[in-house]
């Protein structure tokens, strides 16, 4: 029973200590992270979105968490294998390579000579306590500082470089279990919202997960929003320019900041990332110039969408619709225009289209009334991802352990020469390096060849 146990839990343990365990695990978090990316997330998921899917596919995308990808239990049951599978392979090897670093061996007996494929026999002159000081201080001025050892006669010098670097690997390990850390931290207590804001209007909470409000315990403003189009029709650009208000203020350093794609703002711990735009649903007042075609003085017009607007003459207008660009559906011409229906007694209805940017285009129409467009006060709202993660100094810390992790791990090598001294002056230099032996053997020859000329 006691040989089943110790054989199950051995098995165990070397099932967390797998290598392929860990190309499988991060095999496994490379795919979810595609998934989260290529599937709107909660809470900021577009109802187009939604509406594409059949109910099929929204029942499965839901069950199996794919609108949440990332507090998703299976994705966090990933991270917690993967530390596992760190912690375990950490734990069997660090000793070894520990034992290497804090006790290298000193003695350059013969079995050690065997096993080195760089060792050189020496001729120098002079007995072995000049050699020994010789060989220390050339060793100290062109490799590293050695230790002195004496041993059955022998004197053994034993000098290294970067012995740290072999433990590059395993703060890489802790670096990537303390970026996990943070992400959790981040997932626990962390959250991401979703707010519209109508320009010139604030908002001080966000709807989270769940529809959950999140109070952001001060105000943000949309001052301004704006939006250019490539001619294709395609937004190139939307901007938001936000004010960050407590009790009611300004805070200074916070007025009139501008936030676009991949340019957010942060204030509080929030950071507020451009999502999304659009028309706001309360409208805005068309304007519009009127002159007869015979003569007589231009008339201005305002007019609400939808909204009947008496004209001189009996006659009525309404705006049916606007756009802030017509090139996607004219792509010839470009910028603000409004479609506009006019009601003459006894006449049929007359429905056109007058442009901002062309107001001579509709003399050409033939009309007894000629129309130019003035532009609009219509308000825009923005769509804002609000984020909150107190796990990013964290993920930051980890980060930056693994830039160091990685620079030792790939970038130094430990390098270790031995010379042994023996009592009748032979002179033997063995060395080795953990990595890039081409390099290291070229470094060898040459102190080598240095040594010969003492």
């Amino acid at each position: 029973m006691t040989t089943q146990k110790q054989g199950f839990l051995q098995s165990l343990w070397d099932f967390f200590c797998s290598l392929k365990l860990s190309i499988s695990l991060l095999i496994g978090l490379a795919l979810v992270s595609i998934i989260g990316t290529v599937i709107p997330q909660a809470p900021s998921i577009p109802e187009e979105y939604i509406r594409s899917l059949s109910q099929t596919k929204l029942q499965l995308y839901d069950k199996l968490g794919f609108f949440d990808m990332y507090h998703s239990w299976w994705f966090i049951l990933l991270l917690y294998l993967l530390t596992v599978n760190l912690v375990a392979c950490s734990i069997k090897r660090l000793p070894r390579v520990w034992k290497i670093v804090s006790e290298p061996n000193l003695i350059f007996d013969e079995g050690l000579e065997r096993s080195l494929s760089l060792t050189r026999d020496l001729k120098l002159k002079g007995d072995a306590a000049s050699l020994k000081d010789k060989l220390t201080g050339f060793l100290s001025s062109e490799f590293a500082t050695p230790v002195v050892t004496e041993q059955n006669g022998e004197i053994h010098l034993f000098a290294q470089k970067n012995p740290w670097c072999r433990l590059g690997v395993y703060v890489v390990h802790l670096s990537i279990i303390i970026i996990f850390i943070g992400a959790l931290i981040g997932s626990f207590y962390g959250y991401k919202a979703y707010v519209q804001i109508v320009e010139g209007s604030s908002v001080s909470a966000a709807q989270g997960r769940n529809d959950k409000m999140v109070d952001l315990g001060f105000a943000v403003k949309l001052e301004k929003f704006s939006v250019s189009f490539y001619n294709t029709g395609a937004p190139k650009e939307f901007k938001s320019i936000l004010t960050i208000l407590e009790n009611g203020q300004p805070v200074p350093g916070y007025v009139n900041i501008p936030v676009v794609v991949n340019d957010p703002l942060t204030y509080k711990g929030f950071t507020f990332y451009q999502s999304s735009y659009g028309p706001a649903s309360e409208g805005g007042t068309f304007y519009f110039t009127m002159r007869e075609r015979k003569g007589g003085a231009p008339v201005r017009v305002a007019a609400h969408q939808g909204d009947m607007v008496q004209l001189p003459g009996g006659r009525t207008m309404r705006v049916v619709e606007s756009t802030q660009d017509v090139s996607p559906v004219i792509p010839q011409l470009s910028g603000p225009a409004a479609r506009v229906e006019v009601h003459a007694p006894g006449k049929q209805p007359e429905s056109f289209i007058v442009f901002r940017n062309y107001p001579e285009l509709d003399a050409e129409r033939g009309g007894d009334l000629i129309f130019t467009y003035d532009g609009s006060d219509e308000k825009f709202y923005t769509g804002l991802q609000v984020a909150k993660d107190p796990g990013v100094w964290v993920v930051w810390l980890g980060c930056t352990l693994m830039v160091v992790g990685i620079i030792m791990a790939f970038f130094l090598s430990h390098k270790r020469l031995w010379v042994r001294i023996a009592a009748n002056g032979r002179v033997v230099v063995g060395g080795s390096a953990s990595k890039n032996q081409p390099a290291f053997q070229g470094a060898f020859e040459t102190l080598v060849d240095k040594m010969e000329k003492l």
